[in-house]
């Protein structure tokens, strides 16, 4: 029987809050929750935006909250988008070309950000890291929080070699610690400090994580594939995983998009939402303020994506290693598709190869679980960046396929509409949202649509406008597809923990599945008292600066092996 690649811990920050414990799922469909699942979101979205917790929910602290998160009006960055300081040219009275400083309304005025008040990096000595790598401290600690076993002990078990860490960025960190400090420091007349060069490369939250957080000296690396980087990264821990060169991988991005020059350089190329189009949009006057919560509308009628920052990690094991440790599953990874577009008009304009990784994510989840479990038993997180190419592209994409494969009527939403597009992390934002309907048995819906727009494709589609329950038993099937600029595409499938279960307990002896579970029912209490005391503020991100650093004369050498010092197994040579 095949090997599965298991998701045992997700972690990590979006605009609906923290990742662990399906929290930020919870602020999706907040109000499809119990009275009680309603209060614990709020607290922990509280504790994250440094407000004081509550026993009881009243109308005024959940206001705050609520208008605190999700895709809204620019409130937590350290610059105002409403005076964004730039040179102006101009000529002086002798004719000589001159420049002077002004400042400007940036056009885009809204975006997903972090909830209100969140701040990396309080939590941890960030000394002057770019948002992007103090975001990625916070994410993966959250992961391995939830993991519900010590690191060292996991670390002990597996050889060296037999853990990867894959993680990165599209854009670089571009704020004034990375590269966008080095770049503006001569034109401000500032020094260029000796971090922002290295520490704004695109592959800098892998190396952080290796560094400071899990002193890693396994694979590493970041394969970048624009907004379907994070699937880019997944498929090869995948491969490596089925390979055998690996047993846990580390997968994930850290995307901090949000700076003047950023937003600037996407609006440019009439990529974003931007307000007067949000008041087209609804037909309000040149003065009033449009409904920024609303500013990502995918399949509707819509005017540009909306950026988002975010740092979404998973935790993926062999199945062997999961039930050797008792891990925790929530489900396990199919496979991931990636195909080009083949010569292109523009580098931004839709291309064919999203139906060929669509077409075969189909083909190969079919295979899997079989044609019921495509036709009645699936649903699909689509790209949805909310832009009007994007809406009947991918549609058409979704109709034709749904067609070929003769499923009736497929679900499909779109995450961004919550938490806008956070470019690298985009498909790990539809990954944490498939996970948390399968723990709560809802499809968020695309609420921020109220009609699909008359140019989209929905033969034999469900495009979901409202939240929608579901069976997680009888759903044992879900994909995230993707759609980057310069014809990066990437699908992948995905199997329900109860389904990945289901294949696992027909994989292994009555015995092995016992002892399984008795470990099991350890690593799943510590994981909960880790989301309860995240959620206290009683937890903080690992850091380890300094700690353990290996020499030379720390390595016993021969030609067979290499120990390491701190390492019970070696390397095999």
């Amino acid at each position: 029987m095949r090997k599965l690649a298991v998701i045992t811990a997700f972690g990590g920050i979006n605009a609906a809050g923290r990742s662990s414990g399906h929290q930020a799922f919870r602020r999706l469909v907040l109000d499809k929750l119990s009275a009680t699942q309603q209060l614990e979101t709020l607290n922990a979205l509280a504790q994250l935006m440094g407000l004081p917790q509550q026993s009881d929910i009243t109308a005024t602290w959940r206001e705050q909250i609520i208008n605190g998160s999700l895709i809204r009006g620019w409130d937590n960055i350290d610059w105002d988008a409403t005076a964004v300081p730039f040179h102006q040219p101009f000529t002086d009275a002798e004719g000589t070309p001159c420049w002077r400083l002004s400042h400007k309304r940036l056009a885009v005025q809204s975006a997903g950000q972090t909830p209100k008040g969140f701040d990396p990096a309080a939590l941890y000595p960030s000394r002057h890291h770019p948002r992007g790598l103090q975001m990625a401290v916070y994410g993966v600690s959250d992961a391995l929080g939830q993991l519900g076993l010590d690191w060292e002990v996991i670390r002990q078990h597996l050889r060296p070699d037999q853990i990867a860490v894959y993680a990165g960025s599209a854009m670089g960190q571009q704020d004034a610690n990375g590269h966008g400090g080095m770049l503006q420091s001569f034109l401000q007349g500032k020094r260029t400090s000796s971090k922002q060069c290295a520490l704004g490369l695109s592959e800098m939250p892998a190396d952080f994580i290796n560094a400071y957080v899990l002193g890693n000296v396994g694979a590493t690396g970041s394969m970048t594939g624009a907004c379907a980087t994070f699937l880019y990264n997944l498929k090869v821990a995948l491969d490596d995983i089925h390979s055998g060169r690996r047993r846990l991988v580390i997968v994930g991005n850290s995307e901090a998009p949000l700076t003047p020059e950023i937003v600037e350089g996407f609006s440019a190329m009439t990529a974003l939402v931007t307000e007067q189009k949000l008041r087209d949009l609804d037909g309000l006057s040149a003065d009033a303020t449009p409904d920024f919560r609303r500013a990502s509308r995918p399949f509707g009628d819509n005017g540009g994506f909306t950026i988002a920052e975010a740092a979404q990690f998973i935790v993926l094991t062999d199945d062997a290693l999961a039930l050797e440790l008792g891990l925790n599953i929530y489900g396990s990874v199919g496979d991931v598709f990636i195909n080009a577009d083949g010569y292109k008009k523009s580098i931004s304009n839709p291309g064919i190869g999203n139906y060929l990784t669509m077409g075969k994510a189909m083909a190969e989840a079919r295979r899997w679980l079989g044609e019921l479990a495509l036709k009645h038993g699936s649903f699909v997180h689509a790209h949805g960046s909310s832009t009007p190419a994007n809406r009947t592209t991918e549609s058409h994409i979704f109709s034709e396929l749904a067609k070929a494969f003769r499923i009736p009527a497929w679900d499909i939403t779109a995450v961004k509409a919550h938490v806008g597009h956070s470019i690298s992390a985009a498909s790990a934002d539809q990954l944490m949202a498939t996970l948390g309907s399968w723990a709560h048995g809802i499809i968020p819906g695309i609420t921020t649509t109220r009609e699909v727009a008359a140019d989209v494709h929905q033969s034999n589609l469900n495009i979901l406008l409202q939240h929608k329950e579901m069976d997680a038993e009888k759903t044992p099937l879900a994909f995230v597809n993707s759609k980057g600029f310069g014809g990066n595409n990437a699908s992948a499938f995905f199997v329900s923990p109860h389904k990945t279960l289901e294949i696992l307990q027909r994989k292994y002896s009555g015995q092995e599945w016992h002892d399984y579970h008795n470990k099991n029912a350890d690593v799943q209490q510590r994981s909960q008292q880790w989301d309860k005391d995240t959620s206290a503020g009683l937890t903080k991100p690992t850091y380890r600066f300094g700690e353990a650093v290996l020499e030379p004369e720390d390595l016993e050498l021969s030609d067979l092996r290499i120990h390491i010092k701190g390492w019970e197994n070696p390397v095999e040579l």
